[in-house]
């Protein structure tokens, strides 16, 4: 298991604050792209805790179905303000939005 650092913190949040607009990327995605490919959930904890190390686009993280966060309902009004479209089962249109980095 990783161990959670500032460090480690501020790489992970400088890859969310990439992903653009109108886009979305999952949790895994994420892990991928700092090198620590099997701690998806590492990543959620960071972002449950990213208000304290600034603003970020979090909102722009989703799970590997395209489902938003429990207990979050702004999540996915502020997805639709930037254009993310939703199937009706209520996940993120990952075909159409997930970031292609």
């Amino acid at each position: 298991m990783a161990v959670l650092n500032e460090d480690l913190i501020y790489e992970i949040l400088s890859v969310v604050e990439e992903i653009p607009e109108g886009c979305v990327a999952t949790y895994g995605q994420i892990a991928r792209l700092t090198g620590r490919e099997k701690n998806a959930r590492l990543v959620g904890r960071v972002l449950s805790m990213a208000e304290y190390y600034g603003r970020y686009p979090c909102h722009r993280v989703v799970n590997h179905a395209g489902r938003t966060a429990p207990g979050w309902p702004e999540q996915r009004a502020l997805l639709e303000d930037e254009g993310v479209t939703f199937k009706p089962d209520g996940h993120v249109d990952l075909k159409r939005h997930r970031w292609d980095w």
